[in-house]
């Protein structure tokens, strides 16, 4: 039998458009940089859908985050959408822009290499999937590494010129604001300062004149109500005296950017009147007199420290959780709801296995660990809807929401043993067996 063979006229292939990005990044929110961002979104949009091979999918951008962190909302959302193959090219402007920190880099090129994600870096002019482009970027990022390195402590020389020179960085204080290095008196804060003061004196705790700022309607800095701690902590305060003492905290790495109390590691500085006083010296020797002798008159009981004693803090009120037993677990509540009651503190507790469960999440952990815990997070803001924020030292926040299990994958074993001997035993009464 002849073989027969009939050719197969060859079509046209259409080749397919790529799905083109870009990413974004401004460390500043200044307003400055948030112009200069706006301008690479409309930069890279023209760009993009110009090219008739690509295909424009989309801007990612992160404003006021550094590029040695890990966590930008935008960069995340950016290597999601790759992963889950909805991109394959992605343009930003620089390798520094990309990110600083050279173990993210290398690790994210990696990945995006391995899902067939090519990444073009514009100033460099260098394509990750091309044959020199891993080698060439190792190069370049560790001068980028290098370069967030010089610039941090660029800024650490300047931050110690300035506290040598008896002026303040950075800060924010009720009765105060700051001005070219200097504390300035803000009129309308500082007679609440004074008021405290004076109710103190006149024999007042730090509960009820917290009670009477807050009936009078005044806010704290971050226009909260007044809590008993924050009346306490203005009434220590030697700041109002015009004395201050700098650099009290410092920066453990340019990388984490997170902070310490400084208990030595580099000097500290007490300037006296560095600026106008809102309370004369012999009152505010007075108010800590009279703290120490309250104190010694009514000595609290040594507190138990739990997992997370004085880390949580009511969004509503201000006041710290303190740990509660209902029936066989432990929640966490507002001081203020569980001393006062709801009607002048709504916010709901939140069971001590969820937020360490949170924690975990947050931090990326196998198992909880306290240590690490309170080394990476400042403190946990319980608000309303379930929502919970961890503030991380170095400024960044994020929000988790929570629920509470279902009966049934809330029952362990021996809960459930338990219930069903109870349903026998009332099924035997009832029945007589």
């Amino acid at each position: 039998m002849d073989t027969i063979i009939t050719t197969i006229p060859k079509r046209n292939v259409i080749p397919k458009k790529l799905r083109v990005v870009a990413y974004a990044r401004v460390s500043s929110g200044k307003d400055t940089m948030l112009h200069s961002l706006e301008a690479q979104r409309d930069y890279y949009s023209s760009y993009i859908s110009k090219n008739s091979k690509w295909t424009f999918s989309g801007i990612y951008s992160d404003e006021a985050i550094s590029g040695t962190k890990d966590d930008r909302k935008g960069f995340n959302s950016l290597l999601n959408d790759a992963r889950n193959g909805g991109i394959d090219l992605i343009i930003t402007k620089s390798v520094s822009r990309f990110a600083r920190n050279v173990v993210t880099l290398l690790k994210t090129i990696r990945e995006l290499t391995s899902l067939g994600v090519d990444i073009y870096f514009e100033e460099q002019n260098i394509h990750t999937l091309s044959s020199e482009g891993e080698f060439l970027l190792t190069v370049i990022a560790l001068y980028a590494e290098m370069e967030a390195k010089s610039v941090s402590e660029n800024m650490l020389w300047r931050i110690q010129k300035t506290f040598q020179e008896g002026k303040v960085y950075a800060m924010k204080i009720l009765g105060y604001r700051l001005k070219d290095g200097h504390l300035v008196i803000k009129e309308d804060e500082a007679k609440i300062v004074r008021l405290i003061y004076k109710l103190y004196l006149e024999g007042y705790g730090k509960n009820k004149i917290a009670d009477i700022l807050n009936e009078q309607g005044y806010k704290t800095r971050q226009n909260n109500n007044f809590a008993p701690v924050s009346v306490l902590e203005i009434l220590k305060n030697i700041i109002y005296t015009g004395d201050i003492v700098l650099q009290k905290t410092i920066r453990l790495s340019y990388l984490s950017k997170k902070k310490k109390l400084n208990v030595g590691e580099r000097d500290r500085y007490y300037v006296e009147d560095a600026h106008e006083a809102i309370i004369d010296k012999a009152t505010f020797n007075k108010v800590q007199q009279e703290l120490v002798r309250r104190q010694l008159e009514h000595p609290q009981k040594d507190k138990v420290k739990h997992t997370f004693t004085m880390m949580i803090r009511c969004c509503n009120c201000g006041c710290h959780f303190i740990r509660k037993k209902r029936r066989d677990k432990y929640i966490w509540v507002c001081s203020t709801a569980n001393g006062l009651g709801k009607s002048r503190c709504q916010i709901k507790g939140i069971r001590e296995d969820i937020l360490i469960n949170l924690v975990q999440e947050v931090l990326g952990l196998n198992e909880f660990d306290e240590q690490i815990m309170r080394s990476l997070i400042q403190e946990i803001v319980i608000n309303e809807n379930n929502a919970v924020t961890f503030k991380l030292y170095g400024g960044e926040e994020i929000i988790k929401s929570w629920s509470y299990p279902s009966r049934k994958e809330s029952w362990s074993k021996e809960m459930k043993e338990k219930a069903r001997m109870r349903g026998i035993a009332t099924y035997r009464r009832m029945t007589n067996g």
